[in-house]
C-alpha cells in the first residue's frame, strides 16, 4: 500500500506543530520503515527521549486522522497477493507500524483472515534487526531459505540479509532503487506483475 505520503505529512504536522528543527520530506522518507520509536531518534538524535515520546504521540494523532480511509494499493497488489494464496503460499507481514496500526488496516480492508501471520514493531525488535523474521518462521514452521522478504526500504533488505533469507527489492516505494541494490536482491521489482514471472511465486507458470 502506498502510504509515504500519509506518513511524511503526518511526520511534518507534528515537527511544526511542536516547533522541533525543521526536517525534509527526504529526511522522513529515509525513516519509513523503521519502528517509530527508533525512526524520531533517527530524526531527532539530540532531542530527549521525553520530547521524542511527546513527538511520537503527535504523529500518531496526525497519522490516525489522515487514516480513517486506507491508503490505496499498488496497482496490482492485491490481486499477486490473491495468486500466492492461491498457489498455496503463507503470506505474512513484518511491518514498522505498531500492532493497533495493522489492526486498523486490516479492519479497514477486512483482511485479518488473509495473512497466515503478522508481527509488528511495537512486539519485537525494530527492523532492520532479524528478530521480527525469526519469529515469523518459527511461528509458521518455514526454514529462512524456503522464505523470500518483499520490500521497498533498505531495512526490509538489511532484515532479511540479517536473517539469512532471500530478498526482492520494490523499486516504486519508499526507497530508490539504489538504496535497494547493495543487499543483493533475488529480483527488483518495477510493477507487482513481475512477482508472478518468478518460477517460484508460481510453480509450473
Amino acid at each position: 500500500m502506498d502510504s509515504t505520503g500519509r506518513i511524511i505529512g503526518a511526520m511534518q504536522h507534528a515537527v511544526a506543530e511542536l516547533g522541533f528543527a525543521p526536517r525534509s520530506d527526504t529526511e522522513v522518507r529515509d525513516i519509513i520503515g523503521l519502528g517509530l520509536p527508533e525512526a524520531i531518534e533517527q530524526l531527532f538524535p539530540t532531542v530527549p527521549v521525553a520530547e521524542r515520546a511527546v513527538l511520537q504521540a503527535r504523529y500518531a494523532h496526525h497519522y490516525v486522522a489522515a487514516d480513517q480511509q486506507p491508503c490505496e494499493f499498488f496497482p496490482g497488489a492485491l490481486a499477486v497477493l490473491e495468486q500466492l494464496k492461491m498457489h498455496g503460499h503463507l503470506v505474512a507481514i513484518a511491518t514498522g507500524k505498531s500492532r493497533k496500526g495493522l489492526r486498523r488496516v486490516l479492519d479497514q480492508l477486512a483482511m485479518h483472515d488473509f495473512f497466515d501471520a503478522t508481527r509488528c514493531a511495537d512486539e519485537t525488535r525494530s527492523k532492520p534487526h532479524p528478530q521480527m523474521l525469526h519469529e515469523l518462521l518459527a511461528e509458521l514452521s518455514v526454514p529462512a531459505d524456503a522464505a523470500v522478504m518483499i520490500g521497498d526500504t533498505e531495512y526490509d533488505m538489511a532484515m532479511a540479509q540479517n536473517a539469512g533469507m532471500a530478498r526482492i527489492a520494490v523499486k516504486f516505494g519508499a526507497h530508490v532503487a539504489e538504496r535497494l541494490v547493495s543487499y543483493e536482491p533475488t529480483l527488483i521489482l518495477d510493477n507487482w506483475q513481475q512477482l508472478l514471472a518468478w518460477p517460484a511465486a508460481v510453480p509450473n507458470s
